[in-house]
């Protein structure tokens, strides 16, 4: 019973980062004739599908979605923003992608050794997590551009990967520690 309960969480965890992958982000704002004037960010939700699934279940889950996914989108169906197959470890962002892996150990991790944790805890995994997994794109990226596998200068990389789509990752991040921190304490999750 408790295998069949683990396995659950994990296909919902990977559905859910799947069905945030496709989710973008974006501001809305309302104008003065009372229509909506929609702000694109530089970012999907698939890093706090992640994150929500790791908050909740905890770090082997979260790491069981990670890799999940990463395998369903090498090996199946093109999931990843910049789509898919095994050609794709040969691309800047799969260190990123690589990042997932620590990043949900150690947010499912810091949030089941802290059961009573608060918005604040959750907001402090989610901003280590994300570190950590930036950090570990950046090091992709780093031996990547020894070994001669990038045609874009290695600062332009991380600009483009890191600089800019971080504040808005960080404000996903702080978005999705309140929607944990209110299911986790609604379906009383401990």
């Amino acid at each position: 019973m408790n295998i069949f309960s683990s396995g659950a969480k994990a296909i919902t965890g990977v559905m859910l980062i799947i069905i945030c992958a496709m989710i973008p982000s974006s501001i809305i704002l309302p104008q003065k004739d009372l229509s909506l004037s929609i702000i694109p960010l530089n970012s999907h939700w698939q890093i706090q599908g992640l994150f929500l699934t790791s908050l909740l279940c905890g770090p082997q889950i979260g790491t069981t979605c990670s890799i999940s996914y990463l395998i369903i989108g090498l090996f199946y169906l093109p999931v990843f923003h910049g789509g898919g197959s095994v050609g794709y470890i040969l691309t800047p962002e799969f260190g990123y992608l690589l990042g997932f892996i620590p990043a949900a150990w150690i947010c499912g991790f810091l949030s089941k050794s802290n059961s009573d944790a608060s918005l604040i805890n959750y907001s402090l995994y989610t901003f280590l997590s994300l570190c950590v997994l930036h950090f570990t794109g950046i090091f992709y990226l780093i031996i990547g551009n020894i070994f001669g596998n990038w045609m874009v200068d290695l600062s332009d990389l991380i600009l483009i990967n890191t600089l800019i789509p971080f504040p808005t990752q960080l404000l996903l991040c702080f978005s999705i520690s309140l929607i944990s921190f209110l299911l986790k304490n609604l379906l009383m999750i401990k």
